[in-house]
């Protein structure tokens, strides 16, 4: 019995220092731009005995190829995709793949990953759910003492059946807590923005969007503007 009550109270510890965690971590950031330059160094220098006996010519000297090979490369060039996932829906790794293909896809794009908020009174609850938690541990652990002090002379008959079972009410509080709270702070939502126009909402659509099809939907909504 010694050794189930230990393991329940490391099970609460670990879940509370888990939390503390999460509430402290920072927000994802905005992603540094990428630029790329093309060097001179990286190209082949040609004798001149060549040129003189072949037909060669420079990249340079094509007519419109170098502009276009420039154009091609910088079609993400200022441009904002702002991905708003359901973080405690364990969306991040999806968000993150669709981030570094559209990086790859759209040199210079600026991809900005977002927590899609719940409504309003969600949040709200949500907020009193750690409350509720710390309170009801604090109430079981020292109710011998708060009782009387709130004018009870004599402890109400719950509260001795709650605190032979302290350990398995405590586990059970938390681990309950915690679920409400995942249930309100989650949303669902995957939506993908492109400069400020949405092209396309998981809350809309009820599923996940394919990479190429959310390629092509950039695309399309970067050419639109291009």
């Amino acid at each position: 019995m010694e050794k189930v009550q230990l393991l329940i109270t490391g099970l609460c510890a670990f879940l509370f220092v888990s939390d503390i965690l999460n509430a402290f971590n920072p927000p994802p950031g905005k992603p540094r731009h990428h630029h790329h330059h093309a060097h001179s160094e990286d190209s082949i220098p040609i004798p001149k005995e060549v040129l003189k006996h072949t037909d060669f010519k420079p990249l340079e000297s094509l007519d419109g190829a170098g502009a276009g090979a420039g154009a091609g490369a910088g079609i993400g060039a200022g441009a904002v995709v702002h991905i708003s996932f359901c973080t405690s829906c364990s969306y991040r790794g999806m968000a993150l793949t669709m981030k570094k293909m559209l990086e790859s896809a759209f040199p210079g794009v600026d991809v900005v990953l977002l927590n899609h908020p719940p409504p309003l009174p969600k949040r709200i609850l949500s907020k009193f759910v750690p409350v509720l938690q710390i309170g009801s541990i604090v109430l079981i652990t020292a109710g011998d003492h708060i009782f009387p002090r709130l004018g009870y002379t004599v402890l109400p008959p719950w509260y001795y059946s709650l605190k032979q079972k302290r350990f398995g009410v405590i586990a059970t509080t938390w681990l309950l807590g915690n679920a409400l709270q995942s249930f309100l702070q989650g949303t669902g939502a995957f939506e993908v923005m492109c400069n400020g126009d949405l092209v396309f909402s998981k809350l809309r659509e009820n599923r996940f969007p394919g990479e190429y099809e959310l390629r092509e939907l950039v695309g399309r909504s970067l050419g639109a503007k291009y």
